[in-house]
């Protein structure tokens, strides 16, 4: 059974198809494996990609090699089709997002890039053959895949051909950044990926690089705060629910800074969470920091943050209408959700805040260190 992501593609596609060619392509199968040519409608002139190599496992090599392949691959692709390179970066890291692990035993990839076509997407839905890499026959059967590296194949597992094909989809709406919305929209159907790939392709511009790892503990490191694993524990105010977070008690008024490298997706009242930010990172992770007790006014809905920055203070709103404040000790509520391309769900971000302080205590004794040392 095809997945979520494939599931929504094929249905797209065909609801698309017009009956007259459904009877045309299914009438002229025959004649084309019998060598008929057929010319090659082309959106885009096709580009010749030297071929970036991987050796072995890419998961083997070390992050920085893969960040450079990658890199290298998109300003090529970029160069020959005048698509910015952060924008292929984009559609490559939400499909890393959604990536399922391999089964055992399954052979192990060498691509660099992470976009997966579906078979009936790739060769065209009423394709025979749902094998066929010949751009002709694919082209004929309105399938997606082309060739972009040159050896005449359109290959599903090339990194070129799968870039290529994607740009000559994307370039059939335009260049500017709500065509290129438009493009991701008639690809994956579904509003959600449109905005978390428009968000990512901010991100890389903004930043200039793929590496957007790093983290940082929401609480600036003292003997101010305390937390423990709250996670799943009962709630009751506003009707029965589990905790979906940890809590981080704190005085008022200290800061809470930004976990991660991300972009400010929502920000104002809620009912439980009171005055609130909700951030997402490059890995669409959403980083939800409530009952605050006010927030960084140079901070808007929209705006980039970056790991240890300060976008409110600690506080007791919540449980109520907007303005409620008290119900409760001051703390900081921390979630984090996990999209995974139609659901979005919550896990426990005890681990995770476990690991960003210790780091951040590591980092701090090594500063600490060097500074000593040349003194």
């Amino acid at each position: 059974m095809p997945g979520q992501k494939e599931a929504v593609i094929l249905l797209a596609l065909f609801k698309n198809i017009k009956n007259r060619r459904t009877l045309l392509c299914l009438s002229a199968a025959a004649i084309l494996w019998g060598g008929l040519n057929l010319p090659v409608a082309a959106a885009v002139a096709r580009p010749t990609i030297q071929p970036v190599m991987s050796s072995g496992d890419p998961a083997s090599a070390s992050k920085e090699a893969q960040w450079s392949g990658r890199r290298q691959i998109y300003e090529q692709m970029s160069a020959a089709t005048g698509i910015p390179w952060f924008r292929f970066a984009a559609i490559d890291q939400y499909e890393r997002t959604l990536a399922k692990k391999g089964a055992s035993g399954q052979p192990v990839s060498t691509r660099l890039t992470a976009i997966i076509i579906p078979a009936p997407v790739w060769a065209g839905p009423l394709n025979p053959d749902q094998g066929d890499t010949s751009p002709k026959s694919i082209s004929f059967f309105d399938g997606f895949g082309s060739d972009g590296s040159g050896d005449g194949i359109a290959d599903p597992e090339n990194d070129a051909d799968v870039l290529y094909s994607m740009a000559r989809h994307l370039l059939k709406y335009g260049q500017s950044a709500s065509d290129f919305s438009i493009g991701v929209w008639e690809y994956y159907h579904n509003g959600r990926a449109s905005q978390r790939i428009t968000q990512f392709a901010k991100l890389y511009e903004h930043f200039g690089r793929l590496d957007l790892s790093g983290n940082a503990f929401p609480l600036p490191l003292s003997n101010l705060y305390s937390y423990r694993s709250t996670w799943g524990t009962g709630r009751s105010w506003g009707g029965a629910r589990i905790h979906e977070g940890t809590d981080l008690f704190a005085p008022q008024g200290v800061p809470v800074r930004s976990t991660c490298f991300g972009l400010v997706e929502t920000k104002g009242w809620n009912r439980y969470g009171g005055w609130r930010i909700g951030i997402r990172d490059i890995e669409n992770r959403y980083h939800y920091y409530a009952h605050l007790s006010g927030y960084n006014k140079t901070i808007s809905r929209g705006d980039i943050v970056t790991p240890g920055e300060i976008i409110g203070w600690v506080g007791s709103s919540g449980y109520g209408n907007p303005g409620t404040q008290g119900k409760f000790p001051p703390h900081l509520h921390f979630g984090i959700y996990r999209d995974r391309g139609i659901t979005e769900w919550a896990f426990d971000p005890f681990p995770l805040l476990k690991q960003w302080e210790k780091q951040e205590y590591r980092d701090l004794k090594n500063k600490r260190s060097k500074k000593s040392a040349v003194n």
